[in-house]
């Protein structure tokens, strides 16, 4: 999928903790925002909370590197729903949780598991023009980095060759 353009979707979400009216399409961030669109298996585990608290609390540097944040499981709006009422640390995501009930977009992404019915854990960076530039998919029992995902987003909007441990403000590698 590097360097391939992401595959497209339109799914219902919830959105700052209300069920949207409007379906979410990754099209409409295309030309205007890098995308961090993430799966996780399902609501009401255990691993999946830590990671949607962490993106939540990191949010608004996301959007100061002009990035959004859409998340994504098999499970329902509803469920959605219900969960951010039910759990503080999911009650503070204010990005878009999608649903796959079909495990469609699962499966264009390549993170469906066809055994469980769920989601892997599967991370994706796209650019403004639709392009994955990276992406990550875990065993389900590992949380993902919220700092190593801002860290990636800024080494590629940074246009340079970064090496090992790059951090932002540090120089690329000259060719």
């Amino acid at each position: 999928m590097i360097g391939k353009q992401a595959p497209n979707f339109r799914a219902k979400a919830v959105v700052k903790g209300e069920i949207s009216e409007k379906e979410i399409s990754l099209s409409d961030y295309k030309g205007k925002k890098w995308v961090i669109f993430f799966f996780y298996p399902a609501d009401f585990t255990f691993v999946c909370p830590t990671e949607l608290e962490g993106f939540a609390e990191k949010y608004e540097e996301f959007k100061k590197a002009g990035a959004e944040i859409i998340a994504a499981s098999r499970d329902t709006v509803f469920v959605h729903k219900a969960w951010i009422d039910n759990d503080k640390r999911v009650g503070k995501v204010k990005y878009p949780i999608i649903e796959d009930r079909k495990g469609e977009i699962s499966q264009a992404y390549g993170v469906l598991d066809e055994a469980s019915g769920n989601s892997h854990r599967g991370l994706f960076i796209i650019n403004p023009e639709g392009i994955v530039k990276y992406m990550v998919v875990t065993d389900d029992n590992v949380g993902r980095s919220t700092e190593e995902t801002l860290r990636i987003l800024s080494a590629l909007q940074s246009g340079g060759l970064c090496p090992v441990d790059w951090e932002p403000g540090q120089p690329t590698l000259k060719v």
